[in-house]
């Protein structure tokens, strides 16, 4: 049998599955984010990463009823800069991937000093929230002692694959959003510009996806309950796990996730920067991907389920009642800034042409929406790219109910493939994990379903996606000056009452 286990932003998973593909056991940790300031967004990688990776397994391998494991796989949110000394102890949370926001005026300083078109072409994504060098200088500048004390750069998946191995390595798809540290088209670590941004910080090595690395040690059996010599892979990303869960790997497959935020990755036959979208090494070796991700999807679902009360079966059934539009509703889902394809950490949430008349159920309706329509954003982006989607899979919880992905494949124009498990990037794992000793792993999870666009809604969508994008465009400057008012807000809070230590 073949163990997967991912971290994710707001829970835990993990499986134990067949060389066949059936999943035999499941186990779940749920979890929050840490967000200490506004902008920061955080993970206590002992209390979160390793004890929920502990406490799963347990539980795995109480179902395993005796089998013989084979090998695992391990995945997490990323990128992430999670500082770590030199036996492998995080120096402090680690700041997590584009939804941290901490480093703007780092990431204006580097491209100052590299040059902006310079780092596209050699890093191959723009400078932003989601690159790991400006969150370094950030460090540096910030934490000098932590910065000092630093010996390793790990993330989710390379934090669990070092306690797991000792071995301090890193897989090429995580390593290519360290931008700018990464050359994409030499597929190295770019030393120079390694040097200025983190000076004295030795890299990991670097392996692929589906590389074992190593083996899992007496002290981490002992810790887990796993057995030593397991085989380990280097592990990976959760979006490019996922993607892998479901047979996104032929140029042209796209998968689209539903979570706390929504993510894209699209394979590609070469790399090709575009300013508004992230390229990355991927999963399998050789291949590149373009990755988009929204700052939040599901995230703002749940803040509105909170805010009217009910739960989520109540507010699909009412959101379906009510007619494509929202009865004249206009959604950004910009709560926590925008990442691709308008990389605003500034950007708002708005909910324009409200009235007395409108209720929860429009309301929801509206926020699907306006995800929706940051998905066509993206898509249109990627298009602009060179890479034109062939095939879109959906994943992940927001696919359940059915009203999300209509309203996208409507917002879109293009039908969505739903495969037998969503379960996500554990399952991804797995694979990840019997591909790399060898397990022909082509039948694993299939398609049972496709979302099939309405042409005449599509036609409505479309006018309302034209003023969507007009609705941002217009109200920057306001929305803005807004994030500002809340910054200085939060320090003059911070003055007076002072900030509780992490």
């Amino acid at each position: 049998m073949f163990v997967g286990v991912d971290i994710g932003t707001s829970s835990s998973k993990g499986v134990l599955v067949r060389p066949d593909g059936t999943v035999v056991a499941r186990s779940v940790r749920k979890h929050g984010v840490s967000t200490p300031q506004p902008g920061w967004v955080e993970h206590d990688a002992e209390r979160v990463w390793w004890a929920e990776f502990e406490a799963i397994i347990r539980e795995l391998l109480d179902a395993a009823d005796g089998a013989t494991l084979d090998a695992l796989a391990v995945s997490g949110i990323g990128p992430c800069l999670l500082p770590a000394d030199g036996a492998g102890k995080p120096l402090r949370p680690a700041i997590l991937y584009g939804v941290d926001t901490r480093a703007t005026a780092e990431i204006a300083e580097l491209n100052r000093e590299f040059g902006a078109e310079a780092v596209l072409t050699r890093g191959g994504s723009p400078l932003t929230t989601q690159a790991v060098g400006p969150k370094l200088r950030w460090l540096a500048r910030n934490e000098p002692q932590v910065a000092a004390r630093t010996a390793m750069l790990l993330m989710a998946s390379s934090f669990l694959v070092h306690r797991l191995t000792g071995r301090y390595v890193l897989d090429h798809q995580s390593a290519s959003q360290c931008v700018p540290i990464y050359d994409m088209r030499q597929r190295d670590w770019a030393l120079d510009w390694a040097a200025a941004v983190a000076p004295g910080l030795k890299l990991p090595e670097l392996a692929w996806p589906t590389e074992v690395v190593g083996r899992v040690s007496a002290a981490a059996a002992s810790a887990t309950g796993l057995p030593a010599g397991l085989p380990v892979t280097t592990g990976t990303i959760d979006a490019w796990a996922e993607a892998a869960s479901v047979g996104v790997r032929a140029p042209g497959d796209a998968m689209i996730m539903y979570g706390t935020t929504m993510f894209l990755v699209q394979v590609l036959t070469e790399p090709r920067p575009h300013p508004g979208l992230w390229l990355t090494c991927g999963t399998w070796p050789g291949t590149y991907t373009s990755a988009a991700g929204m700052a939040t999807s599901g995230a703002v679902t749940d803040w509105l389920r909170k805010l009217v009360g009910g739960d989520f079966t109540d507010l699909v059934t009412e959101a379906a009642e009510v007619p494509a539009g929202s009865r004249g509703l206009l959604a950004l889902p910009y709560f926590a800034g925008e990442r691709t394809p308008l990389f605003d950490p500034d950007a708002r949430g708005i909910v324009a042409g409200l009235t007395l008349g409108h209720g929860r159920a429009e309301l929801y309706r509206a926020v699907l929406e306006g995800i929706a329509y940051g998905v066509r954003h993206n898509l249109e982006a990627m298009t602009a790219a060179g890479g034109q989607a062939r095939r879109l899979v959906a994943v992940g919880g927001g696919t359940k109910g059915g009203l999300w992905t209509q309203i996208v494949s409507d917002v879109t124009g293009l039908p969505q493939q739903l495969p037998a498990d969503t379960v996500g990037a554990c399952l991804g794992d797995a694979l990840l994990a019997a591909t790399a000793v060898g397990v022909d792993t082509a039948g694993w999870n299939p398609v049972i379903g496709v979302v099939e666009p309405d042409p005449e809604r599509g036609a409505l969508y479309a006018a309302y996606y034209r003023r969507y994008r007009e609705l941002y465009e217009s109200t920057a400057n306001i929305t803005h000056f807004l994030a500002a008012q809340q910054r200085a807000g939060h320090a003059a809070a911070t003055d007076r009452y002072g900030w509780p230590d992490l």
